[in-house]
C-alpha cells in the first residue's frame, strides 16, 4: 500500500475543531455517542435518503448527515470533508462497502493503521499474523480432497458470516463453494465463542504496558448466528443436511458475556502478543481490535479471526461494560475512540494514531 502523508493531510486541519465521521452503519450510533460525550462534532455518510431512525436516538444522532448516491462518491467529496476537519472512523461496514482496496486510498484523516487491511482482509497474512504471534488457530485444510473431519469454509474479507458454510467431505464442499471466490479451510473446533475486545494505545502507558504503549481489554460478546444457533430445534446438523436445510452463520446481532476471571491473564497475553507482532510486520495495528477465539473444555484458547477496527459486538456496551467499567465510568470503545484522538490532537501526537 502507497505510503500516506498524514502531515501533510493535516496541514490545514484546525486541530481544535475536529469533525468524527463515520458511515452510517454498523457501529455507528456509538461512534457518534462516544464522540459527543467528548465534544466532538459528527458527521454521518448515508447512501439514499436520510436515515430516519437516527431522530428516535438523539444522543446517538450525528449532528450533520452527508447524503451520497453510492459508497464511491466519498472518493470524490474528500476536499469538502477536510473543510470540515474531518477524521474517519473505520468499521467493519464502512471497510466492506467501500471495499478494502479503495478504502486504504481514502484520501481523509483515518483512525488506525491502514497496513492492518492486507494482512486482515487476506486470510493466509492472517494466519501468518497470528501465528506468528503465537497464537492457537484452529487447523488449515490446505486441499479439500483431505476433508475427513466437520471443516468450516470462509471466504476472504469481512462479510459477516455470510456465505460460511460447514462441509464433512470433499463431496459437501464441492456442492456448496462458490467458483471464483478465495477461501480458507479450517477444522470445525468445538468450544464456547468469545469475542474479545481489546483497544491498543500507542500513545499512553496508563494500563497493561507494552514495548510501545499499552493495552486495555473494554469488553467481550458472542455472536447471534443464522441460521446456526438455531438449527437444534428442528433436529441435528445431520437430519437436516439430508433434507437439503444447511446451517449459515449470518451474524444478525450480538449477545452480551463475560469470561471467567481465572482466564483474563490468557485474554492479556494474546492481545500483548498480537499487537507485538503487528508492530514488527507493519507499523502496529493501531486502537480498537477483536479477536474472535473458541474456548475448549480444556480452557485453551483458539483463535479463528481477527477484526482490526471496532465491532459491532461493542454495540451492548454503550454505557460500559463490566470490564471498562474497572478503567472508567460510562466507557465505550466509541467513547474511548474519541478519548485517544483528542489526547493526541491536545499533545501534538495525532501522527501517531492516523494514516
Amino acid at each position: 500500500m502507497a505510503k500516506i502523508n498524514i502531515k501533510d493531510m493535516l496541514t490545514n486541519y484546525d486541530k481544535k475543531n475536529l469533525t468524527i465521521a463515520t458511515v452510517c452503519s454498523h457501529s455507528s450510533l456509538q461512534i457518534f455517542n462516544g464522540a459527543r460525550k467528548e465534544g466532538f462534532k459528527t458527521l454521518g455518510i448515508a447512501v439514499g435518503e436520510k436515515k430516519k431512525f437516527y431522530d428516535a436516538f438523539p444522543l446517538g444522532r450525528p449532528d450533520e448527515f452527508m447524503m451520497v448516491d453510492d459508497y464511491k462518491e466519498i472518493l470524490d467529496r474528500t476536499e469538502e470533508l477536510k473543510e470540515k476537519n474531518v477524521i474517519v472512523i473505520p468499521h467493519g461496514s464502512f471497510v466492506e462497502y467501500l471495499g478494502a482496496d479503495k478504502f486504504s486510498t481514502l484520501d481523509l484523516p483515518t483512525f488506525g493503521n491502514r497496513n492492518v487491511l492486507m494482512w486482515e482482509s487476506d486470510r493466509n497474512k492472517e494466519r501468518i499474523w497470528l501465528e506468528g504471534a503465537g497464537l492457537t488457530m484452529p487447523m488449515e485444510i490446505k486441499d479439500p480432497h483431505d476433508i475427513d473431519m466437520p471443516v468450516i469454509v470462509k471466504y476472504h474479507g469481512a462479510k459477516g458470516g455470510r456465505g460460511f458454510f460447514i462441509a464433512k467431505t470433499y463431496e459437501e464442499f464441492q456442492q456448496r463453494i462458490k467458483k471464483g471466490k478465495s477461501f480458507s479451510i479450517q477444522e470445525f473446533v468445538m468450544g464456547t465463542r468469545y469475542y474479545l475486545h481489546y483497544f491498543y494505545s500507542p500513545i499512553n502507558d496508563d494500563a497493561y504496558k507494552l514495548s510501545k504503549g499499552s493495552l486495555q481489554l473494554l469488553s467481550m460478546d458472542r455472536r447471534d448466528e443464522t441460521t446456526i444457533d438455531e438449527v437444534q430445534r428442528l433436529g441435528s446438523i445431520q437430519e437436516l443436511e439430508e433434507l437439503g436445510i444447511h446451517p449459515t452463520f449470518v451474524v444478525t446481532g450480538n449477545i452480551p458475556i463475560v469470561i471467567r476471571e481465572s482466564l483474563l491473564p490468557k485474554v492479556f497475553k494474546m492481545g500483548e502478543d498480537v499487537v507485538e507482532k503487528s508492530l514488527k510486520l507493519f507499523g502496529g495495528i493501531i486502537g480498537s481490535f477483536c479477536l474472535e477465539t473458541v474456548v475448549t473444555e480444556d480452557l485453551e484458547f483458539k483463535v479463528f479471526e481477527i477484526s482490526a477496527r471496532i465491532v459491532a459486538g461493542t454495540n451492548p456496551y454503550i454505557s460500559g461494560s463490566p470490564y471498562s467499567e474497572f478503567i472508567q465510568p460510562d466507557l465505550s470503545t466509541g467513547r474511548r475512540i474519541a478519548q485517544e484522538i483528542k489526547h493526541a490532537a491536545k499533545e501534538s501526537q495525532l501522527e501517531e494514531i492516523l494514516t
